[in-house]
Order: C-alpha cells, then sequence, then structure tokens
C-alpha cells in the first residue's frame, strides 16, 4: 500500500487515462472520487498523490490538516497538473499549494513519460521517507534494550583517558568505591580504593590492557574498600583499550559491577556446604564445635572461632572448645566475663554483641589489656539462651580491628545456630541411642523393665518437639511422632501413604535422597537441611539428622523445624535497625547542643563588643562598615546557632498559651510576600482552638522555615495550604505523642515532593537537597526540634511529584498567657542605676557583659564561680542585682539563684544560658539568651520589678 499512487481529478477522463498509463508500467494506482475518499486512501498509506489543478482549486481543508499532522519522518509527495504553465491559474489553486508542502507542478498537455518520471521520482523519495521511519523506530527499540538491561544490571562504567590522564567515573561507579557522586576522581583514587591483597594482579590486569605489544582483554574480578566508608565490596571489571594508529593506548574503557551480594552468597554456600561435609561423620557434641569453629575460622579469615558453656549466675565461661589460627593461643579454664567488659548484660538479654575495636568501644575500653593479652581486637558474640538464661555463647576473635559488615554477622549467626541445633541434636542422639542399647540389652533379661524402657521412649516420641520417624531406603515411613502433625499439619495416616520424597521441595528432593543411599552405603549418620511442604500448602526448613539401624532396611530420622529461628533473626534485624538509628540522632543532638553552647560561649563577646563599637561610633567610614560587616556575619552566626539549638532541643524557649490561628493570620500577609506570587496562600483556621503551649516567636520562624521549604519546592508557581485545627489522637498514632488533645498545624505543598531515601534523611541537620550555598540544612531540623522541646512532635510525609506535608502536634497550654505589667526601672537616661553582681566563669563572656553593664549605668562588682559570688555576698559587698551564667563548674547559676534569694529574696536574679538546661528553674526567673546585645541586655534588666529605688543597693 506505500507503494501506490493515489489520483484525484474530477473532471473528465484524467483519471482514468492516468490509472491506465500507471497500469501498464508497473505502478499501483487507485481513484479517488472526493476528497473523502481521499482521506481514507491516505490513512490506509500511499507513496504519493497525483491531483489535478481543478481539484486543488476546489478547496482541500481536510487534505491540507492531514499533511499536518503527518510524523516527522514523513512529507508525502504531491503531483499537481497545472493547467498550461509550471503554476495554477487560478488564484485559488496557487493560494493552497503552500498547505500541500512537498509539491511537484507538472505543465499540461505533457508526454507520458515526464508523468512517470516525476512519478518514479516522488515514489522513490517516499520509500526513503519509509527507511528513515524504520531505522529510527529499530534505533529507538535497540536504544531501550540497552537502557533496560543496563538498569536492570546495575552496571557501572569507567573511562580512563591515557593521553591527558583523567578518570571518568559516574555516581554508580563511584559508589563501588565509596565515594560520593559530587567528588571529582583521578586514577589514584582508584589504585588506592583497591584491596591490599587484590591490588597486584588487578593492577597488572590493568597495566596489560593498557599495553601496546599486549593489548590484553581486562577482565576481572576484586575487591575495594571504599575511600569514605572504609566498606569492603566485591566488583567484577570488563573493559579493553583504544589505540590510535602508532600504537598509542589512547583510552581504556569498560564496564563495572557489584558483586559483593554473590560473593558473599557464594562465600556462605562453600562455608555451609564444608560445614555439611566436616560434621557428616561426627557425632560428639565437641567435635561438632570444633568443626563449626574450624570451618568459620578459615572463611573469616580470624584468629580465633569458639563454643563454650557460660555460667548464668557466676559469669563465668568454661568447657571452652575452640579453633585457633596458628599464632593465637587457645582458651582454657575458666573465664570471669566481666573481666573483659560490660557486654555481658547484653548477652544475657539475647542480644549479639559486635565491637570493632576494643580500644575504642567503651564497653570494652576499661579491659584492653585483658583482651589484647588474649589477642583480642575485635570480637562477636552470639548468646544461646535456654528458659531466658544464658547458657553458651558462640565466639569469634580476631587479633585486628574490623568493621564487621552485615554478610559477616549474618553468616556468624546462621554458624552459630546451626551449631547450636547440631550440637543439642548430638546429645539428643547420644541419648536416644544410648536408650536403644540399654533397651536391647535388657530385653534379654527382663521383660516387665523392657516395657518401662518402652514406655520412656514412647513419651520421648510422643513428647519430642522434634520431628521422629523410622523409615526404609526404599521411600516409605513406617512410623512418625506426633510432632509431625504439631509442625506441617499432615495426619499420621496421610504420612505413611506416601513416599518420603514426594512431601519434599522439588530443589531439595535430588540432595536428600543422595544423602541417605549414601549413609545406606557407609552405616554412618548423616547431616542436611531441606523444605518439607506443610498441609496448607506452604514449606518449612527442617534441619535433619538421620543414622541407619542394624538391620540395614531401616533408619531413623529425626527433623527440627527451623520456622523460629528465622523469624527470630528477622525481629533481631529489624529491632537493630530501629536501635541504630535512634542512637544515630541521639548522638547527633547531643554533639549539636555542645557545640553550639560553646559557639554562644565564643559569640556573646563578639557580639556584644561589635554592637558597643557600633554605638560609640569608632573609626572612620571605612572601619564603620568593616565593623557592620562583622556585625552582620556575627548575627548570621546567631541565627545558626539557634536553629543547631533548636535541633538539640535545646534552644531557651518562653512557652506561653498562644492562639495558633490568630498567630498563623498574622503571618499570612509575610508568607506571602515571601514564597511570591506564583505561589496561592490558603490560610484554613479553624474557630475557637484551645491556646497551644509554644514560644510564639520560634513557631513563627518555624513556619516561616516551612513556607520558604515549600517554595523552593515549587519553583513554577502551585499551592501552599495553612491549616489549624484541634486533634485528639490515640495509641500508636504516627506522631508517636501520648494520647490526648493537641493543636495541629498543617503546612501543605503541591511541590515536586521527596524520594524515599530523601524523606529518610529530611531532620538530619546539614542535610539538604537545595545545592551548595542554597540552604544550610538545618530547617525541617529546627522545626522538629522545636516540636520535641515544647512537648510535642512534627510529622513528615511526602510523595514525589505531588508534594509534601508537614504537621507540628503542639500541646494544649492550660490558659492563655497575658502580658505581665509590672513596675519598671525607668530608663531616664541617669548614668548610675546601681550595683550588679555579675557571675560567669568565661572570661571574655564575663569582660563583655562587664563592659555592657557598665554603659548601661551600673557599677559592675564580677566574680569567676558561683562559690566566688557567695563569699562576697557573705562580705561587705551590696548590690541591687543578680546577673549570673548559668552552666559553671561547681554551683551552677540556678543552686547560686536559689541560694542568694533565700538569704535575700527581693533581690533580682538574672539567668543567662546558651542553651535551655533549665529544668527545675522558676519559671519567674528572668533569663536571657546567648549572644546578646546591649539592647538585649537593657531590654531584660528595664523588665525587672521596681523593688528599689535605683542606686539603693541591696545586702
Amino acid at each position: 500500500m506505500n507503494t501506490r499512487v493515489l489520483i484525484l481529478a474530477p473532471r473528465g477522463r484524467d483519471a482514468v487515462v492516468a490509472a491506465g498509463l500507471f497500469g501498464r508500467s508497473g505502478i499501483e494506482a487507485t481513484i479517488c472520487a472526493d476528497e473523502t475518499a481521499l482521506l481514507t486512501a491516505l490513512d490506509d498509506g500511499a507513496g504519493a498523490v497525483l491531483m489535478t489543478e481543478e481539484a486543488l482549486a476546489a478547496g482541500l481543508p481536510g487534505v491540507s490538516a492531514w499533511v499536518a499532522r503527518q510524523d516527522g519522518w514523513s512529507d508525502i509527495p504531491f503531483i499537481v497538473l497545472a493547467n498550461g504553465s509550471r503554476s495554477p491559474r487560478t488564484i485559488a489553486a496557487a493560494e493552497r499549494l503552500s498547505e500541500l508542502g512537498n509539491v511537484v507542478m507538472l505543465e499540461r498537455p505533457l508526454h507520458a513519460e515526464a508523468m512517470l518520471g516525476a512519478v518514479r521520482s516522488a515514489l522513490k523519495a517516499r520509500a526513503r521517507q519509509f527507511e528513515v521511519r524504520d531505522a529510527q523506530a529499530r534505533l529507538r527499540e535497540s536504544e531501550e534494550r540497552l537502557r533496560l538491561a543496563v538498569d536492570n544490571a546495575e552496571i557501572g562504567f569507567w573511562d580512563v583517558d591515557m593521553v591527558h590522564d583523567r578518570l571518568i567515573w559516574p555516581a554508580r561507579t563511584k559508589a563501588m568505591f565509596g565515594i560520593s557522586p559530587h567528588v571529582e576522581v583521578t586514577l589514584q583514587d582508584f589504585y588506592d580504593g583497591l584491596h591490599p591483597a587484590d591490588r597486584q594482579a588487578t593492577t597488572e590486569a590493568f597495566q596489560a590492557a593498557a599495553d601496546p605489544a599486549v593489548r590484553a582483554l581486562y577482565d576481572v574480578e576484586y575487591r575495594t574498600v571504599g575511600k569514605e566508608d572504609r566498606v569492603e565490596r566485591w566488583v567484577a571489571a570488563k573493559g579493553r583499550g583504544v589505540f590510535d594508529a602508532d600504537g598509542r593506548c589512547l583510552r581504556v574503557a569498560g564496564t563495572v559491577l557489584d558483586i559483593t551480594r554473590r560473593k558473599a552468597a557464594e562465600g556462605r554456600r562453600n562455608a555451609v556446604a564444608e560445614l555439611a561435609q566436616e560434621w557428616k561423620d561426627l557425632v560428639a557434641p565437641g567435635d561438632i564445635a570444633r568443626a563449626a569453629a574450624s570451618v568459620l575460622g578459615r572463611t573469616l579469615g580470624v584468629g580465633r572461632v569458639g563454643y563454650a558453656a557460660v555460667d548464668h549466675e557466676g559469669e563465668t565461661l568454661h568447657d571452652v572448645l575452640d579453633w585457633t589460627a596458628s599464632d593465637v593461643t587457645p582458651l582454657s579454664g575458666t573465664l570471669p566475663l566481666r573481666d573483659y567488659g560490660s557486654f555481658i548484660d547484653r548477652l544475657k538479654q539475647g542480644e549479639v554483641t559486635a565491637v570493632e575495636d576494643v580500644r575504642t568501644d567503651p564497653r570494652t575500653a576499661p579491659a584492653v589489656a585483658a583482651l589484647q593479652a588474649k589477642a583480642v581486637r575485635s570480637f562477636v558474640t552470639v548468646p544461646v539462651l535456654e528458659h531466658g538464661r544464658l547458657v553458651a555463647v558462640f565466639f569469634v576473635n580476631d587479633m585486628r580491628s574490623r568493621a564487621w559488615g552485615e554478610a559477616d554477622l549474618t553468616l556468624i549467626r546462621e554458624f552459630a545456630d546451626r551449631t547450636r541445633i547440631a550440637v543439642e541434636r548430638a546429645h539428643t542422639q547420644r541419648a536416644l541411642l544410648g536408650s536403644e542399647a540399654r533397651l536391647r540389652e535388657l530385653n534379654e533379661t527382663l521383660e516387665t523393665l523392657v516395657e518401662a524402657r518402652s514406655a520412656e521412649r514412647d513419651r520421648l516420641w510422643n513428647l519430642s518437639q522434634d520431628m521422629l520417624a523410622r523409615a526404609d531406603y526404599s521411600g516409605m515411613m513406617s512410623a512418625v511422632s506426633p510432632a509431625w502433625t504439631r509442625v506441617l499439619g499432615w495426619t499420621e495416616a496421610e504420612l505413611l501413604s506416601r513416599e518420603y520424597a514426594t512431601f519434599m521441595h522439588p530443589e531439595d528432593a535430588p540432595p536428600t535422597l543422595t544423602a541417605i543411599g549414601q549413609m545406606a552405603e557407609t552405616h554412618a549418620p548423616a547431616r542436611f537441611e531441606n523444605r518439607i511442604a506443610t498441609r496448607d500448602g506452604g514449606w518449612k526448613s527442617i534441619e535433619w539428622t538421620v543414622a541407619p539401624e542394624p538391620d540395614g532396611l531401616n533408619f531413623i530420622a529425626v527433623g527440627r523445624d527451623l520456622s523460629h529461628v528465622k523469624a527470630r533473626e528477622a525481629e533481631l534485624e529489624k529491632a537493630q535497625e530501629a536501635l541504630r538509628q535512634s542512637q544515630k540522632m541521639e548522638a547527633m543532638g547531643q554533639l549539636t547542643g555542645g557545640v553550639a553552647h560553646d559557639f554562644n560561649n565564643l559569640l556573646t563577646p563578639i557580639v556584644g563588643s561589635l554592637d558597643m563599637l557600633q554605638r560609640r561610633g569608632l573609626g572612620g567610614p571605612r572601619e564603620q562598615r568593616l565593623i557592620e560587616g562583622a556585625a552582620q556575619s556575627a548575627d548570621r552566626a546567631r541565627l545558626l546557632v539557634q536553629r543547631l539549638l533548636a535541633f538539640a532541643r535545646r534552644q531557651p524557649l518562653q512557652s506561653i498559651g498562644v492562639d495558633v490561628s490568630e498567630l498563623v493570620r498574622g503571618m499570612g500577609e509575610l508568607i506571602e510576600s515571601t514564597t511570591g506570587p506564583q505561589i496561592q496562600v490558603i490560610l484554613d483556621q479553624a474557630p475557637q482552638l484551645p491556646p497551644a503551649r509554644a514560644d510564639p516567636n520560634q513557631l513563627e520562624m518555624a513556619l516561616l522555615n516551612l513556607a520558604v521549604n515549600a517554595r523552593d519546592a515549587m519553583p513554577a508557581g502551585g499551592e501552599l495550604r495553612i491549616t489549624t485545627r484541634g486533634e485528639r489522637i490515640g495509641r500508636q498514632h504516627r506522631s508517636r505523642l501520648a494520647p490526648g488533645d493537641y493543636v495541629l498545624i498543617s503546612v501543605d505543598d503541591t511541590g515536586a515532593g521527596m524520594s524515599e531515601d530523601t524523606l529518610a534523611r529530611a531532620i538530619e541537620p546539614f542535610f539538604s537537597t537545595k545545592g551548595v550555598g542554597k540552604g544550610t540544612g538545618l530547617g525541617l531540623s529546627m522545626v522538629h526540634g522545636l516540636a520535641s522541646q515544647l512537648g510535642g512532635a512534627m510529622t513528615l510525609s511526602s510523595t514525589e511529584g505531588r508534594g509534601t506535608t508537614v504537621e507540628l502536634w503542639l500541646p494544649i497550654a492550660s490558659e492563655r498567657s497575658q502580658p505581665r505589667s509590672a513596675d519598671r526601672w525607668p530608663d531616664d537616661g541617669t548614668h548610675h542605676r546601681g550595683a550588679v553582681l555579675l557571675v560567669d566563669d568565661e572570661d571574655l563572656v564575663r569582660m563583655s557583659t562587664a563592659d555592657m553593664l557598665a554603659d548601661l549605668g551600673y557599677a559592675v562588682v564580677e566574680a569567676r564561680s558561683g562559690e566566688a559570688a557567695l563569699e562576697l555576698m557573705a562580705g561587705e559587698t551590696k548590690v541591687d542585682l543578680i546577673v549570673t551564667d548559668h552552666l559553671m563548674p561547681g554551683i551552677n547559676g540556678v543552686e547560686l539563684a536559689r541560694r542568694l534569694r533565700a538569704a535575700h529574696p527581693a533581690l533580682p536574679v538574672v539567668l543567662v544560658s546558651g542553651y535551655a538546661e533549665m529544668e527545675g528553674i522558676d519559671a519567674e526567673l528572668p533569663r536571657l539568651a546567648k549572644p546578646f546585645r546591649k539592647n538585649e541586655l537593657a531590654a531584660v534588666l528595664g523588665a525587672l520589678p521596681r523593688l528599689s529605688a535605683p542606686g539603693t543597693a541591696r545586702h
């Protein structure tokens, strides 16, 4: 259909004559009676269109629209037969030529060969258009296949420019070397990132690929050690060199694939397979434990692995069965666990203990000497509990510090569980076999004793939690214990009527039957694991011990359900992850609060001194500009410290009862001006809300931060909705708050939203997605810290492409706070206001504050500690008020205020602090937050009640 010619000639016999000419020349042609027929034929496919000037002059709007809708590759040719010239005679026809696009004009009358030549040229051009379409489709399909292959394979690329000594790694390749996506890399980063054991072989392979004389294929598997995270990974790399005509290597490029999981799985499979082989002929519990220790020790490359019994009350280790490297001494005797650290308490609770370096871990640092005497620098200990009591441990020791990876811990746990089960099973089997031997012996002498022993065995058979069975080598079971029904759900009749292989998982049946066949040949017990079908259609992992009977026809099987072991591993992993996240955030909060407090002490003399220099107008214009710049930088540092304290939940707060709806309405214009005209701000305020307990200034700052975040998430505009309402929450609420009534402030935007990874890190301090210089990364951290400090919470939800919702849950205040009215000290310009006792252990802070107080007209008496202040007040010193720091060595500011007020109830005390460590402080005690300016100090002092005339000192 794509090679035919469509003919539109409504007058005379032109269409019939043209169709006949084309037919005789082997060209398919279709005559279209009108525009509708032509459009239908075009949709079915055509190579060219032949039409007369009369058809064009009549108007073809549908054809023009069809031409405009063509795909980018398509430009169907039109051949127009004009009447007597190479352009239409009619004005209407001439005006419509441009609408057809690809047009060839032929003058009538014309020779048949001229028409055939024009048609053949048009069909060739059309054929080339279809070739372009098909090529583009193949290219798109090829590109899509390549993209899917790369994405699914998680392949990274690398390119070494040998001429300019440049290394090109995308983010995925950098991640395999523990390097952040934004960090520049060099070829030295590649060499430094190679594991020492693999560095030589990998380097030689790369050099061979770049050597013109060798030109080898670069195909290696090696380990990397992360530059930033020090994590060990396995990668597989392939590549080739590119050489110029002179044989010079221009570049070496290729692909790299992270095979860490594959290697870990291979290591685990090999270790488990080796363990099964080692255990094949062992029956003694001690031999089983030593064999497991040997396999795991050689697999991990550590110094010592062992299994030992534990005295729960005495907290001692005894009966140690261990494997050691050649240069490590085995453990012996009774070892008091408390002598080697405090981790015994965690072991008693069933927690696995992993220590990367005994010298730095707080649980072992006090016992470094004792541990190093036993050749222990790092270790993992897995507890074995019975009825809530610690009865044994499985331990792994290394002489070097070691970051225990998840693959290491998983393998250690698996070996510990397998060893425990195997040892217990060996004890059980030994007891069972011993019981059978005694029964056979007594059978010859005393029938009643045989009956008693048989009854004992029956009780063991019926009460055992393990699945016991008697089976033959032909594939049938002759007896099964009740545990089979309890564990799998099958009845005894069902189990005895089918071959036991039919209950096995298809993948596990061949190796299981092979093990049973080998046992029949060797007459030695065997151990293995497989999956057995349950009656409800599921599968359960079972650990088996099988032993042949003397008749050579039957064997005994003991199976233990491992479902609870695997479930316990999953629960333990989930709990450990939650604990790690909680510990990380708590540690970050403590570190941030401490750093911010120290910064406040540093900023206080800086801010105060710059403020005094500005007020006194010292220096010329240039000096004043420098002072102004320094003051602005100090203010920015002050704001940063406030945000750090907010995250750490240590910022000084003045919590009062706040009308949240009124506060949000009052901020409406500010938020609209901040977000800009492209964003529609909607305030949805519930009436008659109870007052919320909050610091209004900090709450306004938090809402403004959230509005700015929403604006940045909507660069093309959108909707920002701020809603306030009362909420009653119950148990297990997403906010994790106690049940009760709260005031909710919800900030919703229709912006870009966040991915799951970004959402998980959103409240971490200094984490930002805005780019360098566009944000501190403290906005959400500050809001989260403020809500927590007020006794509330912040919840965060987001969907990529749909927007983000931030919810602030604030506790309800008992009543709305009203501004206090009190007599104030007048600011009448007098120079002497009274005497002040200034107490601060920081010399620079005390000096700066003393200068401010002197400028305000106070006589200043200084003390470096709370003890020194009490001595002064016990002597002849008379003062009108006390200004004291809170956190000081010895007596802190709160204790000093309490003692002074006990002796001088009317003496005003102002407490100065860098953050809100304020438990036990009288809410009426005036406070001043560091750093502060002179006018802020004056405002706090001016707000003190006028208890006596200024200048009349109190003692």
